[in-house]
């Protein structure tokens, strides 16, 4: 394509975006990212796009405001709250979110994961054939791959190793099955990411809280680790919530089926991520590894490619790691002062 018909094509898809009427429906929205795709979609999309935030159980959320109960392993309340808000996307965030959780409870991981994303694509499928589903998966869905230690594009294979990886994979496959039936979907693939509000199920919170509980005196100057050799890629979570808005954004000049990874393409060595926190630290601590946090299926390395996401959303993470540890540690101590 020459470079002034790329130019109007570019043109032309904004306006299209302009001109049309978004309704982002959130499954899970009540999650560790769904406040920052909210402010995400806002600021990229426009502040009259209409966001229907859902959750397992509904209720009202500080930021969010009202959310729709939607439990997505009922297919008849999914089919029916397609049907009722008739939405242009839909963010699919609903997940058992921690690696450790899913394979404790295998069972729930393959019914929300599989179970709860097919019944969204049939809803789609009857009840809002042009709807856009984006579907959050895993970059860990690449397993077994990533021990090539090469950065992981969207053509690697995925070989995932433990229940989560699992039912994100077969989530993922068995949506991009269901494009030759006319589903438009987005296969989205985030590697780590982290920001404040998320849980201590993730290493760098788990770091920072102890590390907030030791300063404010509530335990022993002494933080218990696990694996500190792994090399992980890691994003924050605004950079992600931006990659997430943007899809929505350039949804209709996307393929259906297309899969793209979002990552920051650099090996973070999760010790080195500790020593950065610790010297944050407003008093001395000291490291002792503990056996109980090693999980046996660790690998030792993996780093995504996101050049496609780069190429098509113009997307690119913004924070710095510095940005991101500090954020973190900074919500761990506010939420230690309040225990």
């Amino acid at each position: 394509m020459k470079p002034i018909s790329r130019a109007l094509n570019a043109i032309s898809i904004c306006n299209a975006a302009h001109n049309m009427t978004i309704r982002v429906l959130m499954t899970g929205s009540d999650g560790f990212v769904g406040p920052h795709i909210e402010k995400a979609l806002r600021r990229i999309c426009g502040a009259e796009t209409e966001i229907v935030a859902t959750s397992k159980a509904g209720g009202v959320h500080p930021q969010l405001g009202e959310m729709q109960a939607l439990d997505v392993t009922d297919a008849a309340a999914v089919h029916a709250t397609i049907a009722r808000n008739d939405p242009t996307h839909v963010l699919h965030l609903a997940a058992i979110a921690a690696v450790g959780a899913a394979s404790t409870d295998p069972g729930t991981a393959w019914a929300v994961h599989v179970g709860g994303t097919r019944n969204l694509a049939q809803a789609l499928l009857d009840h809002a054939p042009r709807c856009w589903l984006l579907n959050v998966g895993s970059g860990l869905i690449y397993g077994e791959t990533a021990k090539s230690g090469r950065l992981l594009d969207e053509s690697a294979v995925p070989a995932p190793v433990d229940d989560y990886g699992v039912t994100k994979a077969a989530a993922d496959l068995a949506l991009g099955a269901l494009v030759r039936r006319g589903l438009k979907v987005i296969r989205l693939r985030p590697f780590n990411h982290t920001g404040a509000r998320q849980t201590e199920a993730f290493v760098i919170p788990a770091f920072a809280m102890q590390i907030a509980r030791i300063e404010a005196g509530q335990i022993e100057p002494v933080l218990r680790v696990g694996n500190l050799d792994a090399e992980r890629d890691f994003l924050d979570v605004r950079d992600v919530a931006r990659a997430y808005a943007l899809t929505v954004q350039r949804s209709d000049s996307l393929e259906p089926g297309l899969i793209l990874n979002v990552a920051s393409g650099i090996p973070r060595r999760i010790g080195d991520l500790l020593l950065k926190l610790l010297t944050q630290s407003t008093v001395p601590i000291t490291i002792e590894h503990d056996p109980e946090r090693r999980r046996p299926s660790d690998l030792p390395r993996i780093i995504g490619d996101a050049t496609r996401a780069r190429e098509l959303l113009g997307w690119r993470p913004e924070y710095t790691l510095d940005d991101t540890l500090r954020a973190v540690l900074d919500d761990c101590r506010r939420r230690a002062a309040r225990d």
